[in-house]
Formats: C-alpha cells, structure tokens, sequence
C-alpha cells in the first residue's frame, strides 16, 4: 500500500470518528453527562499509560517494553482526536479545549520524552553522568505527568463550579497511583547514585590492576574511598520512604563492602611492586653464568623468590575473599532493590 493510499485511509477514518463523535455528543443532556465523558476517556487513558510506566518501573527494560509506549501514543493521539470532536458546553469550550491541551503534553512526554529515556538507557551503565541524565530525564517525565494531571483535575473542578456540579471528595486511585510512583522513584533514583558512583569507580579501579597500571590503580583506590566516605554523608540526609529503611540500608552495606576493597586493595597494587622487583633480580641473577654467580647472587634471589611467593598468597587470598564479598553484597543489593520496588512502586494491569 502506498504513502498516498494509507494517508487517504487515515483522513477518512479520522472523520468518520469525528462524524461519530459528534452524533454522540448531540446526547449529552447534561453538563455531568459532558463532564463523565471526558473523565471516562481520561481515566482509561490514564490506566493505560500507568500499565506502561509500571512495568518499566519493576524492572522491564524501556526497550523491551517499547510496543507498550507506541500503544500508549496512539491511545493519546484516538482520545485527543474524541475531545476534539466533541462541541462547546453550551457555547463554553473551555473544558474541552484545557483537556485537549492535556492530551498534547502527554503525547509529548510519551513520544519524545520516554523515547530518549529508552535510548539513553542504552548508555546510562557507562558513566555515573551519564546514568544520572538518565535517571533525571525519568523523574522529569514524571514531573511532567503529574503536573499536566494536576492542572486538568483544576479545570475539571472549574467547570463542575460554573455547572452546579457536586465533585466526590478525594482524588481517583488511578491520580494517587501516579503521584507514588513518582515519588518512589525520585528516592529509589537518589539511593541508586550513591551506590552507582563506587560501583563505578571499583571499575576503574579494576581495570587498572588488570592492567598493571600502578598509578591510575592507586589513584582510583583513592577516589573508591573518598566516593564511598561520601556516600555514607549523603545517606545520612535521606530519609526513608515510607518508614522503609531497607533500601538505604542496603546501600550502606554496599559503601561498606567499598571502603573495605578500597582499604585492602593497597595490599594488591604492594603485589605488582613486589613483582616488578622480583622481574628485575631474576633478569639480574639469569644473566650471570652459573659458575659467575655468588652466595649473594644465590642469596638475594632466593629471598626474592620466597617475597614474591608470599606476596602472591597474599595477592590471591585477597583478591578471592573480596569477589565474594562482592558478590554476596550486590546480590544482596540487586534483591533489596527488587524488593522494594515491588513493595512500594504501584502495579497496573496492562488494559
């Protein structure tokens, strides 16, 4: 089918649906009937977009649930088009037109927004940068969401008042779902930077005693220690969501396990100088005939030999005992960061 066809298609669908919507809207015999309508398509919306946000926000990667985001806007852009169709209130086309401007904001947030969030999820591991631009461009989103939701629950109450409309007390399950999550996730985003900025750094560090690079090694180890000291300040002015300290707890844990790798990785970088001086006496002792060499050729190897032995028992049993560390502390941190999304991030059933 070609541009030209499939754009045919659409325009006429599209009237069809404004040529249905305004038939029905002819029934609306009152200002309520007007006002449940759009409140009605709202709120469905809403629980479509907040099926999409849930499932991103217990783990789903942005990308593999990227159907649900086109789902969403397409939703958006079907509803946008329904109120649009729909007449005046009695010459009042106030209501329509603030919810129709609702609607453009969230068309925005789901077709711009969330589809650089979905890109720069991509990157976010690389660098603590670039992991928090990702996480604030989330929590933004959000912020949007929440305040267009905010200003069109102001409108509605504008024209139930001119309408002699009595509202229900109370917010909709749907509004206080929204505003949770973006609350969960703004301390889940502020625990997980202080964890992401060691995480990191270890591996830079790392890297360098994978290289053998004696200084980047001691400057990172340096700057493990500091990132980890400064987390534990930063952990102090967090309060806990919720009552639950759980998260912010397994952070610490995590800061500990850093300041420790941090304080015995000294002993793994003394092993590459250990090394390097033992490569000098051994280049030194084989380049001497056996008969050239004397006692204290022999003497002064085989003190080197026993150095360097030791020195890699030591490097080895080290090097083990905090990979298991490791791994038991972010095993422990993965779990309680699961967990507690699942216990405090509202769920929505895809509708």
């Amino acid at each position: 089918m070609n541009r030209s066809v499939k754009k045919l298609l659409w325009t006429i669908s599209f009237f069809l649906l404004l040529l249905t919507t305004r038939i029905g809207a002819q029934t609306y015999e009152h200002a309520v009937d007007y006002l449940n309508f759009i409140n009605k398509k709202n709120e469905i919306l809403t629980a479509k977009y907040m099926a999409y946000l849930s499932a991103v926000s217990h783990g789903k990667s942005a990308r593999k649930v990227e159907k649900r985001r086109t789902e969403v806007v397409n939703s958006i852009g079907d509803t946008k088009f329904e109120i649009m169709a729909m007449p005046p209130w009695q010459g009042d086309k106030s209501f329509r037109d603030t919810t129709v401007a609702y609607l453009k904001i969230l068309n925005t947030v789901f077709n711009e927004d969330y589809s650089k969030i979905v890109n720069m999820e991509e990157i976010a591991e690389q660098s603590y940068d670039a992991m928090e631009a990702y996480m604030l461009a989330q929590e933004k989103a959000y912020e949007k969401l929440n305040d267009a939701s905010a200003r069109q629950n102001e409108k509605e109450k504008e024209f139930a008042a001119k309408n002699n409309i009595q509202l229900l007390e109370g917010t909709s399950e749907l509004g206080e779902k929204a505003k949770t999550a973006n609350a969960v996730l703004s301390h889940c985003n502020e625990v997980y930077l202080v964890f992401f900025k060691p995480y990191k750094q270890e591996g830079y560090m790392i890297e360098a005693m994978n290289q053998k690079n004696l200084a980047s090694m001691e400057q990172n180890i340096n700057s493990l220690k500091k990132f980890a000291e400064d987390g534990f300040e930063k952990l102090k002015k967090i309060k806990a969501y919720g009552g639950d300290g759980s998260l912010i707890n397994a952070c610490r844990n995590m800061l500990n396990f850093y300041k420790s790798e941090a304080a015995r990785s000294a002993s793994l970088a003394d092993f590459f100088l250990k090394e390097e001086n033992f490569n000098k006496i051994k280049k030194q002792f084989d380049s001497k005939p056996s008969g050239k060499r004397t006692q204290q050729d022999i003497d002064q190897y085989n003190a080197a030999v026993n150095d360097i032995n030791y020195a890699l028992k030591n490097f080895n049993d080290t090097n083990n005992s905090l990979n298991k560390e490791r791994t038991a502390a972010l095993n422990g941190w993965n779990k309680t960061y699961n967990d507690y999304l699942d216990d405090h991030m509202p769920k929505q059933a895809k509708q």
